[in-house]
């Protein structure tokens, strides 16, 4: 056994004493870590506000979007505007030919199937 005499003993709870005296003698006071708790609080804080602030802004433009989405749905249908039947060809001018391939030549390029030489004869 390890302690089997009461002078062991006592030098154990001396040693043990001395070591939590020696303990609370080289401890800072705990002035650090009230000082990191209280940064903490106040930044936590600050994050809350902040949260609480954005979902109001949410809400508020939730309920803003269900007013507008009642309104449209409650709303008389939007009279359909009349379009005139001339035809779109008669309006507009006639196309200018392309200037990517100048007038009279035929070569054949990768996809002018019809324009190909010796496909129409």
């Amino acid at each position: 056994m390890l302690f089997t005499t009461p002078t062991q003993w006592l030098a154990l709870a001396v040693a043990l004493i001395a070591g939590w005296l020696l303990g609370l003698a080289s401890h800072p006071g705990g002035r650090k870590w009230k000082q990191r708790y209280a940064d903490e609080r106040d930044v936590h804080g600050r994050t809350r506000k902040d949260l609480d602030a954005r979902l109001a802004e949410r809400d508020a433009r939730i309920a803003e979007l269900e007013r507008e989405n009642a309104r449209l749905a409650h709303a008389a249908p939007v009279a359909a505007t009349t379009t005139t039947t001339t035809p779109v060809a008669a309006t507009r001018a006639p196309l200018a030919q392309s200037a990517a391939r100048p007038a009279g030549t035929m070569r054949p390029r990768w996809f002018d199937w019809k324009n190909r030489v010796g496909a129409n004869g």
